[in-house]
């Protein structure tokens, strides 16, 4: 278990839990996007002081966030007021974030990494995925679309994009991880693709923070270990 995603649910007192596809939008639309993701940001880092110096945290910033000159100074607040490392924090971005003002990104991007942050390019292979981008922003990480991975077994042509993007991947220097995990014959194939890490329902569900301490402490008593966990760190 390497690393950890955090998750934005909205629990309603009737419907339960709400989607961020449902409410994000909403959100974006009365202008919350940057409380609601200051917020995660913080309480991500909150419960990132209780585990492992080694285990990652990720975050995602929505494409408003990410264009605010004020990300910078957030994201820095928040380091500081966690102590957290800032070797540990992945923020994630998507294709949409780099669209609009491809210098401002590249600015804004360079910017977290001299705070120590790694910035990884989200859900890669799905909408155009310009090979540009890899070229042209400072990532650290690929995380390739579970889309490819849905057709491990069923397209000869799902396993072999994936080799290619992790070839791709490594000749820049970034690692890969792979999304969207649920069998053991994908695990299988997909290290043999040589991907560095992996993660979906295959090793755990989303759920809230205190399921991580377990699964920590079920690896320090000698459980079987995961090589990274898609989990929820919710309020």
């Amino acid at each position: 278990m390497v690393g950890v995603e955090a998750l934005l649910r909205w629990t309603h007192a009737t419907r339960g839990a709400i989607e961020p596809t449902t409410f994000i939008p909403a959100a974006e639309q009365m202008g919350l996007m940057d409380t609601i993701g200051t917020f995660v940001l913080r309480r991500t880092l909150q419960n990132a002081r209780r585990w492992p110096d080694d285990l990652y945290v990720a975050v995602n910033l929505s494409p408003l966030q990410v264009r605010d000159r004020t990300i910078v100074d957030t994201v820095r607040s928040a380091l500081t007021e966690s102590g957290v490392a800032p070797s540990r924090l992945v923020l994630e971005i998507t294709e949409a974030v780099l669209i609009d003002d491809p210098d401002e990104m590249v600015k804004r991007i360079s910017d977290l990494h001299g705070l120590g942050v790694r910035v990884a390019f989200d859900d890669f292979g799905s909408g155009y995925s310009n090979l540009g981008y890899l070229q042209r922003f400072p990532l650290d990480k690929l995380k390739i679309d579970r889309s490819f991975v849905s057709a491990l077994g069923r397209s000869s042509n799902g396993g072999v994009i994936i080799q290619a993007i992790v070839a791709l991947g490594r000749a820049l220097g970034l690692s890969v991880l792979v999304e969207g995990v649920e069998t053991e014959h994908q695990r299988v194939l997909l290290r043999l693709a040589g991907c560095d890490e992996m993660q979906g329902f295959l090793f755990a569900k989303p759920g809230p923070a205190r399921v991580i301490d377990k699964l920590l402490a079920q690896a320090k008593q000698g459980g079987k270990p995961l090589s990274a966990a898609d989990e929820a760190l919710t309020a």
